[in-house]
């Protein structure tokens, strides 16, 4: 579909990986008993990644930290929304009746 290579290798791993992560650790708070599903579409314009888990979600922009700052440079969590925005062209959560939706979305150039 005519993607760039680095928007797959290193955009789209990083970004799905941190947002497979969050769903694990923070919104199923590590239960092994709760499931993250996650589903893709490609069509010729754009790639769009759900990641749904069953945590009660959270607010993007208050959870969306800048490891860059003095304050945050030192901190261990926090970067993973960052660098999912940073990424991918456009980031968004929903609720979602069985629980908490974030979508990855990257634009093919």
């Amino acid at each position: 579909m005519q993607y760039g290579a680095r928007q797959l290798m290193l955009n789209l791993a990083v970004a799905l990986t941190e947002a497979l992560s969050n769903a694990i650790l923070r919104g199923n708070q590590d239960d092994p008993s709760k499931h993250v599903h996650v589903t893709a579409r490609v069509d010729r314009v754009r790639l769009i990644i759900d990641v749904l888990d069953e945590g009660q979600g959270f607010d993007l922009d208050i959870c969306t930290l800048d490891p860059t700052t003095p304050d945050n440079v030192d901190r261990e969590d926090g970067r993973g929304l960052f660098l999912m925005r940073k990424l991918m062209d456009r980031v968004e959560r929903f609720d979602d009746e069985r629980g908490n939706l974030v979508r990855l979305t990257l634009n093919r150039q």
